[in-house]
């Protein structure tokens, strides 16, 4: 489980460079979804997604793509404020599990949490379908 933990760990580094990349300060890391005031190509509803500082869209979501709202609600709930309290809370577990392998010794339910919160990554490189729960 070593292995795996280091190979988790990486990832999480991984997703909090990405998260922290996609806002210019942490205080424009939230993000919220708006009709926008100008209207789709086809006449319809355009959306967007804003930062916290309302100081620039960071995404207009073409309706002719996929259901419009939708998806620029989908991407603000995904915003980096709460990448990175995800990735907090999944290192706290990791840190959790570990402690109580160095006291109490490796046992079934934490090497099957460690693989659960490897799980979401199992698309990308190095992840081993040993680890899979």
């Amino acid at each position: 489980m070593v292995e795996l933990v280091v190979w988790l760990r990486a990832q999480l580094d991984e997703d909090e460079r990405t998260a922290r990349a996609a806002s210019w300060t942490d205080d424009a890391n939230t993000w919220h979804a708006e009709p926008s005031p100008y209207g789709a190509r086809d006449g319809g509803q355009r959306w967007y997604v804003e930062d916290a500082m309302d100081d620039g869209v960071v995404s207009h979501v073409d309706p002719a793509a996929s259901d419009d709202e939708g998806v620029a609600r989908h991407i603000a709930k995904w915003e980096p404020a709460r990448v990175l309290r995800e990735i907090d809370a999944k290192r706290r577990i990791i840190g959790r599990i570990n402690s109580h392998a160095a006291v109490m010794g490796r046992d079934e339910i934490h090497d099957d949490l460690l693989r659960s919160l490897a799980l979401p990554y199992a698309d990308r490189p190095g992840y081993k379908e040993s680890w899979r729960p």
